[in-house]
């Protein structure tokens, strides 16, 4: 962890830019950094960082054990959900959305 050196906010060693003000490690502001308040409004934005999320693709996850033997016939068997992936590109966060529920809200 470290602290920032304009707002004194604790930020992950993960982070270069404090998500709070926008200020780098080496206490210089980011140019592109917005407030929560002063970004415009998107249909999906970072909560951590206000960042428009982008799609990156449709992902299926399935709970159970992989078959064996019986390959794809056992994954009939098998609970499968689909789920759209979206993600900030400044700060890594990961949003997923349940296919098929609320897409017309979902730009992509």
């Amino acid at each position: 962890m470290w602290r920032c050196s304009k707002c004194g906010e604790s930020v992950d060693d993960s982070f270069d830019v404090c998500w709070n003000c926008g200020t780098t490690k080496d206490g210089m502001p980011d140019p592109a950094f917005r407030q929560a308040a002063d970004a415009p409004p998107h249909p999906l934005s970072c909560p951590r960082c206000v960042q428009p999320l982008q799609y990156v693709g449709r992902k299926r996850f399935h709970e159970g054990t992989n078959w064996g033997v019986f390959g794809e016939l056992g994954e009939l068997f098998v609970k499968r959900e689909h789920f759209d992936v979206y993600v900030c590109p400044r700060c890594g966060r990961v949003e997923f959305f349940v296919d098929g529920i609320g897409e017309e809200f979902r730009p992509h």
